[in-house]
């Protein structure tokens, strides 16, 4: 089953780039508008070779990660705060209802007028889109356990620490990292589009600049980087969630 759809894969992205390189060289469109894929690969030699280009990358990995821990640090605690105790849920919650649906990229002009271009600005930025989805889903998943089984962990004579590790956080577990998962994919293309709009390093920056030089294959080299990028981090994301889940679950 997955040999065949290994396959499947491997025929539909060999076809795409067959059908792009065949309507590239028709000459359908100018060719520095829209280079054919032979080009892009060898433009994409060129520039991994290049220190900038590489500078550029992992700038921009780094904020994101750091980005995505600083979320984590506040949005697990809280979330489970929010999920178990009703006191903490009451008061923050209208709070958290409030601040959620504004985009993420909506904060960067104040996080920017507040610290000007401070490296640290893309970091927080990336801790907010991260912060409130995940502190929500966490919030749900706490809240959405079998009153039951933590009953029945009490009448055994269990701890409330020992039922928040053995019961409640397993079979919260699944909702959670599947949370997670979704926002660091959103945390890349946040950081991103910042690091095109106002931020001035990074490799959304450096997209920028070979737009305004209209340097067509080396944007398009950097789309398939980010491409590679976010398949990579959420296959990552998707091998941790399986693991941890089987792991919590032998508990």
């Amino acid at each position: 089953m997955k040999v065949t759809h290994l396959k499947w894969s491997f025929v539909s992205i060999l076809s795409f780039f067959l059908i792009w390189e065949v309507i590239a060289r028709s000459n359908l469109f100018p060719s520095f508008l829209f280079p054919p894929p032979s080009k892009v690969f060898v433009t994409g030699y060129d520039l991994l070779g290049n220190g900038v280009f590489f500078k550029s990358l992992g700038l921009s990995l780094l904020r994101v990660f750091a980005g995505i821990l600083l979320g984590l640090a506040f949005a697990i605690p809280m979330g489970f705060l929010i999920g178990r105790i009703e006191i903490f849920d009451k008061i923050l919650s209208p709070i958290i209802s409030l601040l959620f649906p504004i985009p993420g990229i909506a904060w960067l002009p104040l996080l920017i007028i507040w610290f000007g271009l401070h490296p640290a600005v893309p970091v927080l930025l990336i801790s907010i889109v991260v912060f409130f989805p995940v502190l929500l889903n966490i919030a749900t998943g706490v809240k959405n356990v079998d009153k039951e089984a933590i009953q029945s962990a009490r009448t055994l004579g269990s701890s409330e620490i020992r039922i928040l590790l053995t019961v409640i956080t397993p079979l919260a577990l699944p909702s959670i990292l599947a949370g997670i998962r979704i926002e660091v994919a959103m945390a890349w293309r946040v950081l991103v589009a910042a690091e095109m709009i106002a931020i001035p390093a990074g490799i959304g920056a450096l997209m920028s600049k070979y737009e305004s030089l209209l340097q067509i294959e080396q944007m398009m080299v950097c789309l398939g980087l980010l491409s590679v990028i976010g398949l990579s981090m959420d296959y990552s994301l998707r091998f941790i969630e399986k693991r941890l889940t089987e792991k919590w679950r032998t508990i």
